[in-house]
């Protein structure tokens, strides 16, 4: 079974709680870790901006990735949410199987 982190930045706290919620009761994620207290500098509209961000690093499986992204885009107040995957080379066995356990097969 293959696993994937997702990192998604967020306006502020309440809505990435709101995105982490939404992801876990629905099973798409086993866990969602929220970060406040980012600061995120960015290229936008043709100048660099400086915000306050919320982070959040979802673990799920690797094949329900898409739907992941899909559920944050559909949830998100930004135009352009930065969702991004990257994959679990290794880890703990027992909580990659929790991982595999407490997410829904695609």
């Amino acid at each position: 079974m293959s696993h994937s982190l997702i990192y998604v930045t967020a306006s502020n706290r309440d809505e990435a709680l709101k995105l982490a919620r939404s992801l876990v009761e629905s099973r798409l994620v086993a866990c969602a870790n929220v970060l406040d207290g980012a600061t995120s500098l960015y290229w936008w509209e043709g100048k660099v901006q400086e915000e306050s961000e919320a982070v959040m690093i979802c673990k799920t499986r690797r094949e329900l990735v898409g739907q992941v992204v899909a559920r944050v885009g559909e949830l998100h107040s930004y135009a352009c949410p930065c969702v991004v995957a990257l994959p679990i080379a290794a880890g703990n066995p027992a909580f990659l199987d929790w991982i595999t356990a407490e997410t829904v097969s695609p």
